[in-house]
């Protein structure tokens, strides 16, 4: 209650995570749920497309490919935009570069794709750099886990939408596509308005005065002069540094239990599974006796679970720290992933396999929601300090985008060829998730960035952690020397 208190009294936080959420991740999740309502339609018009050109039918196989590689090309523009992510947020800053995105979208009026999934992948990468370092870090978490509410919220939004009594018709997919500029406008009206994230603007920029502004806008009080000492303290520990580049942190020793967790937990979350549950959902609901007119909504109630359980999450993680979160969710994914491989298979031998399939597919997604898919989005946040921060958020949407990538373009045929035992693949990921947050990831909860660094710091030099205490570079290459 009083994180809530605090929240609501710095109003302008409260909304400056909205602004940056309806455009950034509520944008993600809204074409990913989407695109799953004009399959067929679509895949019938390359079909009619293909024979009007050549006087033959497309191969049920190649219309697949096709449709895949429609699919895949959202995620190429949105890796073209995760690379551009670091240096627009070092030179522009968080909310400058959120800001610039949105205008240069408007103009070009939704009419050019590659752009507009280049915008999506940008700014899914600075809107959690931005929250995550305009945040106090009592809220932080749980500020930073609202990409993981947008989310969701962009999936269920897309499901209404998706309906056939509104946009869902085979006739108006063209504008079910379209429908995504509608959020894209109220980022623009209000965005703009917002300050600056305090620490690019005393770290990148050496503006006290802004900073001191920026703070108070964003607490809703004149006394924030405890959180201006920290970023000082933090600004001196960055002091003689220079912005990282994405290769750099792979060469820094000091970097090394980082960009693994990044790299280890960011491929998890996207190859755990989730995705194939809602490409699966609909054939199981049919299979548990849904009517083919009604499955639309029981589909809608999955989105509506994974909004739960990030609202859930999102209460929960200054209280469970983030590492709880991380290994609860994966190991209950592990579980419920493995009775539904069980009852795909068994469920022509019983006739109430359907539903348990059904009941598994729901608290798979719950399970998701509550931990993986929220706290895995703050790790590049929390564990890189502002120098090396853009270049995380780059490497991390990098991975991303290009597993996203690869996902669409092959479970199509995974699922042809792996049929009821589809999810094998993802849960031994889901158990490499929780095992390497279980031995390696620290805690974060409740410190600050400094503090974070310094107990990094020590776990990558375990020999030194008796030694200096950490001020920056030059003490790590003096220790080393």
């Amino acid at each position: 209650m009083r994180a809530l208190q605090r929240l609501i009294q710095g109003r302008v936080l409260l909304l400056t995570t909205c602004a940056a959420g309806i455009g950034g991740t509520f944008q993600f999740g809204y074409n990913l749920s989407i695109i799953n309502a004009p399959t067929l339609p679509i895949q019938e018009f390359i079909n009619e497309t293909w024979w009007l050109r050549t006087g033959q039918p497309l191969p049920n196989h190649l219309v697949l490919f096709v449709w895949s590689l429609i699919v895949s090309l959202y995620p190429l523009g949105g890796l073209f935009g995760a690379l551009l992510a670091g240096p627009l947020a070092v030179l522009l800053g968080s909310q400058g570069s959120l800001s610039v995105l949105v205008i240069s979208s408007w103009e070009r009026k939704y009419s050019e794709a590659p752009w507009l999934c280049t915008c999506l992948g940008l700014s899914m990468n600075v809107q959690p750099m931005y929250l995550g370092e305009s945040a106090p870090k009592e809220l932080r978490g749980a500020v930073a886990m609202t990409p993981a509410i947008f989310t969701a919220l962009g999936i269920v939004i897309g499901q209404v939408v998706g309906l056939r009594e509104l946009l869902g018709d085979p006739e108006a997919w063209p504008l079910l596509l379209a429908s995504c500029l509608m959020p894209g406008l109220l980022q623009l009206a209000s965005l703009p308005l917002l300050p600056e994230s305090p620490r690019y603007l005393l770290i990148d920029r050496g503006d006290t005065e802004a900073c001191l502004a920026a703070l108070q806008r964003l607490r809703g009080t004149a006394d924030v002069a405890g959180e201006l000492e920290e970023l000082e303290e933090e600004r001196v520990a960055c002091q003689g540094q220079r912005t990282r580049r994405p290769w750099e942190l792979f060469q820094d020793r000091g970097l090394r239990r980082q960009v693994t967790s990044l790299v280890v937990l960011g491929s998890a979350v996207e190859l755990c599974g989730n995705d194939s549950v809602y490409a699966y959902a609909s054939s199981v609901f049919q299979a548990a006796g849904i009517p083919e007119g009604k499955v639309q909504y029981a589909v809608l109630g999955t989105g509506s679970c994974e909004l739960l359980a990030a609202c859930l999450s999102c209460v929960l993680i200054e209280r469970s720290g983030r590492r709880v979160l991380l290994i609860g969710g994966y190991c209950l994914m592990t579980c419920w992933g493995s009775i539904f491989t069980v009852a795909l298979c068994l469920q022509s031998s019983f006739s109430w396999m359907p539903y348990l399939a059904m009941s598994c597919i729901f608290a798979f997604i719950l399970s998701f929601g509550i931990g993986p898919a929220g706290v895995t989005g703050i790790l590049a946040t929390e564990l890189f300090d502002q120098k090396a921060r853009p270049a995380a958020y780059m490497v991390g949407g990098a991975l991303v985008w290009t597993l996203l990538f690869l996902v669409g373009l092959g479970f199509p045929f995974i699922k042809e060829g792996l049929s009821h035992f589809l999810y094998m693949p993802f849960l031994a990921f889901c158990v490499c998730g929780a095992i390497y947050t279980g031995f390696f990831l620290p805690e974060t909860k409740g410190k600050t960035f400094l503090e974070i660094s310094e107990e990094l710091h020590r776990l990558n030099f375990p020999r030194q952690s008796q030694g200096p205490k950490w001020t920056g570079p030059e003490v790590i290459l003096s220790t080393e020397l």
